[in-house]
């Protein structure tokens, strides 16, 4: 689950993360109520959306007045912000940010992350920060340093002061970098996070270390045990398709394709995509309905299906272990039935009682086309997309 920049910095916050002051707005009049009630002379205004480079995009601006204040929240709020991180999407902007305007003296990088190749929670520290840490990544990759955290050790002071005089801050900045690593890392552990980015975080006017900007992500396994978390979960920002299938314990991910997938497991449905593309096609969706799945959850993958207009064909890919074939093709016709199904659907089904959910779905009559293996259904799927 993601989460906006002003919902990171609350918990960073509660972490003794150190964070300029600052509150979302919802209207033009409400950001000017408060910057007001911040005083200063200077504020920064930031469309809250679920993506980076919002500051490219026009989504950060920085004003010296009240009425710059009024402009620059009446120019996001209400309109849909596409950034190079947005993955070619235009979210909507419904709030932002109006945080107190700091003098910069110079950005750098702090990350933790989910390491799976190390099986550790790293930290990804550099002196270069800000918006192109990219680029630094790609061009002076030994300007960056990890720490790869013991999970029984955890993290260590002098794993900070490694980092800290790598990047020659000072002894002073050293002390608060450390503050600022543990907060994160006691934030990691205790959130069941997955990512946290701190882009910049700023070394401003005094010396002091400061999270200008920040980002966050859970891991949605653990949402039992956040509810805290889950309360802050922005559906607006989500693909309303997938939100959907959440509620049907459906695992689906919308992609740019016309040949639908509707699978059972994970892995079988990444093979699915896969052969789809060697057979010259583009797969619309992830779609892993689970491998104990049922005719009502056919059913309503089939709908989520066809909420698609790209669409213009459906590949049905089940593997009869747990299920009978004979019920999943039961499910099938059902859905087609009741859902007015009108593109062709092809269908492979393996395993238990495969030969009667074949012919089930030959003597359906419906447009419904039987596939000998997993090349078979590829070959006819793209051909009936064509």
């Amino acid at each position: 689950m993601n989460f906006h920049e002003y919902q990171a910095k609350q918990l960073f916050a509660e972490f003794g993360i150190p964070v300029p002051a600052g509150k979302v707005a919802a209207s033009a009049d409400e950001a000017v109520e408060v910057a007001t009630a911040l005083g200063g002379e200077a504020w920064m205004v930031k469309a809250q959306i679920h993506a980076g480079g919002r500051g490219k995009a026009g989504g950060v601006k920085y004003c010296r007045s009240h009425d710059e204040v009024r402009a620059a929240a009446a120019g996001m709020l209400g309109t849909r912000m596409e950034t190079y991180q947005s993955a070619g999407v235009a979210l909507p902007v419904n709030l932002v940010l109006v945080a107190e305007a700091t003098d910069i003296v110079k950005e750098l990088y702090l990350s933790a992350l989910v390491d799976r190749a190390s099986k550790t929670v790293s930290f990804i520290v550099s002196a270069e920060g800000g918006v192109e840490i990219e680029k630094v990544a790609e061009e002076n990759p030994d300007a960056i340093h990890t720490v790869e955290v013991d999970y029984i050790e955890g993290l260590m002071p002098y794993h900070c002061r490694e980092i800290g005089f790598a990047m020659g801050l000072t002894v002073k900045q050293v002390g608060m970098l450390t503050r600022i690593m543990t907060g994160i890392y006691r934030l990691f552990m205790a959130k069941d996070l997955s990512l946290v980015e701190l882009n910049p975080l700023a070394i401003v006017k005094g010396g002091e270390l400061m999270a200008l900007d920040g980002k966050i992500n859970s891991d949605d396994n653990a949402d039992f045990r956040h509810p805290e978390l889950v309360a802050m979960r922005d559906v607006s920002q989500e693909d309303a398709t997938e939100v959907e299938a959440a509620k049907h314990h459906l695992n689906y991910v919308t992609m740019d394709g016309n040949i639908a997938c509707m699978v059972n497991g994970a892995g079988l449905a990444m093979a699915t995509m896969d052969v789809i593309k060697l057979s010259g096609g583009e797969p619309a969706n992830f779609l892993d309905v689970g491998g104990g799945t049922n005719a009502e959850r056919v059913k309503e993958a089939f709908k989520l299906i066809l909420a698609n207009d790209n669409v213009k064909v459906i590949l049905v890919n089940i593997f009869g272990g747990i299920v009978r074939c004979d019920l999943i093709a039961e499910g099938i016709i059902n859905a087609v039935k009741e859902v007015g199904c009108t593109i062709p659907v092809i269908a492979r089904l393996e395993g238990t009682n495969v030969e009667q959910g074949r012919q089930m779905l030959a003597n359906s009559g419906f447009a419904i086309e039987p596939a000998t293996d997993l090349n078979d259904a590829a070959r006819k799927a793209v051909a009936a997309a064509k």
